[in-house]
């Protein structure tokens, strides 16, 4: 399944977890790591595993991720020892300097889900690939790593610009400068090159419903799948703004039926244009879509 949106919910927080059935998100993220004061953390592993298996998997109506503490801190243990017998669907890992670190946490994940009585690889993970400075010379990595349990990769600029000193990641416009439009284009390239979801980060100014929905829709024609939320009133924005249009179902459906009536064939024209078998199954990509999610 592709998740449109993922919405962060801080783990520790009785008020927002509360009210976590309500949100339409595609997935909830239950936050044990940023969102959660340090002496607060034990209380967060208290309560976020009595939410999941409050809602057992097979009963879920969205999906359920919980983001971990960094890799290879006391905290990100104590997390996975807590959450991996209550069953989240999904792990976010903050901080990866690469492939390397999934893999170690992969062979931890066996040994929870083994002493659970879960089945091996029933828990998907994404990094959070771009939060140290090392990490975007590993995008590409990703590609051979032979991560069963990826389900994405995902970008972070917030973090970044405090790991490389940087006193903001937007230029006078507004915009991302280079660095960030850099590692958010390898992010882009990293996940399609492994075959998984690309999912662009979070869009920070909550008040600004119009730039959330413009970035979604150019998200999406760039090649991104989702987004990662931090304010409720943001989902239905972003799931609209990464579900295909009117125009690109109709569009789409127009080019499978083009190739199916002339079987065999490579390439052929369509309003005046050459289409060939790229266009082919990015159509049957945007039909799949629609087909998934309606039209919600």
């Amino acid at each position: 399944m592709i998740l449109r949106s993922m919405l962060f919910v801080p783990g520790d927080s009785d008020k927002k977890l509360g009210k976590a059935d309500s949100f339409k998100a595609d997935a909830l993220i239950l936050d044990l790591e940023d969102a959660v004061a340090p002496g607060r953390k034990p209380i967060a592993r208290e309560m976020v595993p009595d939410f999941l298996r409050a809602r057992p998997k097979d009963a879920r109506k969205v999906q359920l991720w919980v983001r971990i503490n960094p890799l290879g801190t006391p905290d990100a243990v104590e997390d996975l020892r807590a959450i991996v017998a209550a069953d989240p669907d999904g792990i976010i890992v903050p901080k990866v300097s690469g492939p390397a670190d999934l893999q170690r946490l992969s062979y931890l994940l066996d040994a929870f889900e083994a002493a659970a009585g879960l089945p091996k690889g029933n828990i998907q993970f994404m990094p959070v690939a771009t939060e140290v400075a090392p990490a975007p010379f590993a995008l590409g990595d990703y590609a051979g790593a032979n991560l069963s349990r990826l389900y994405g990769l995902t970008w972070g600029a917030e973090d970044l610009s405090s790991a490389i000193g940087a006193s903001t990641n937007l230029g006078p416009d507004g915009v991302w400068t280079h660095t960030y439009q850099m590692v958010r284009s390898l992010t882009l390239l990293g996940a399609h090159a492994a075959g998984v979801e690309a999912v662009d980060t979070v869009y920070v100014n909550i008040a600004d419903e119009e730039g959330l929905a413009a970035s979604c829709r150019q998200a999406r024609s760039e090649g991104f799948t989702g987004r990662i939320a931090i304010h409720p009133s943001q989902i239905p924005i972003i799931n609209e703004g990464f579900m295909p249009s009117a125009d690109d179902v109709a569009f789409a459906q127009r080019v499978v039926d083009a190739f199916a009536a002339e079987p065999g064939i490579g390439a052929l024209q369509l309003d005046g244009k050459m289409l060939d078998m790229p266009h082919l199954v990015q159509a049957k990509k945007t039909l799949a879509a629609h087909a998934a999610f309606g039209e919600a």
